[in-house]
């Protein structure tokens, strides 16, 4: 499996993954319709929001995306699930995140989801309503970015105030 910068040529592809995704874990079809503008990557945005797709053999099998100090996505196709590519893609994310500078990530999770981000290492920090459904409450989650060692020490990083994560 190779990561590499996402092309905005995918946008349309990488929203449909997402949208799979998403009704992976059961949604109805109402609910997903209500999600499909939130998940729509456009071309333009594709370099912008740090976009990256995990591909094996020319499939696209995930990507992610980092929008300021959060993680804006992650998804991976549900043929692929529970092969490591969630693994990869956060990892590579992680370091994507501390190559910007940023001193965390946030994470607004589908519940179904917050297992896995929890055993990534990002601690649940509270709740945020979902921009398509406004009773439902989902999942926040933080994941301190410990800079790597380096010869001279740790670096410090500056804490920074977290922008308000869009939420499903």
């Amino acid at each position: 499996m190779d990561l590499r910068p996402a092309r905005p040529g995918e946008a349309a592809l990488l929203s449909d993954l997402a949208l799979r995704s998403k009704a992976h874990w059961g949604y109805d079809a109402a609910f997903l319709e209500r999600c499909r503008p939130v998940l729509t990557l456009r071309p333009g945005e594709v370099e912008s929001r740090h976009t990256v797709v995990a591909e094996d053999g020319g499939a696209v099998q995930g990507f992610y995306t980092i929008d300021g100090e959060e993680l804006g996505n992650l998804w991976i196709d549900p043929a692929h699930l529970r092969r490591g590519v969630g693994r990869r893609l956060w990892e590579h994310a992680v370091e994507t995140a501390r190559r910007l500078g940023r001193a965390e990530l946030l994470v607004v999770a589908d519940p179904h989801a917050e297992g896995f981000y929890r055993a990534m290492g990002a601690v649940r920090v509270g709740e945020v309503a979902s921009e398509v459904d406004p009773g439902r409450r989902l999942p926040l989650l933080r994941a301190p970015l410990q800079p790597r060692a380096t010869r001279g020490g740790r670096a410090a990083l500056a804490e920074r105030d977290p922008q308000r994560p869009a939420a499903l």
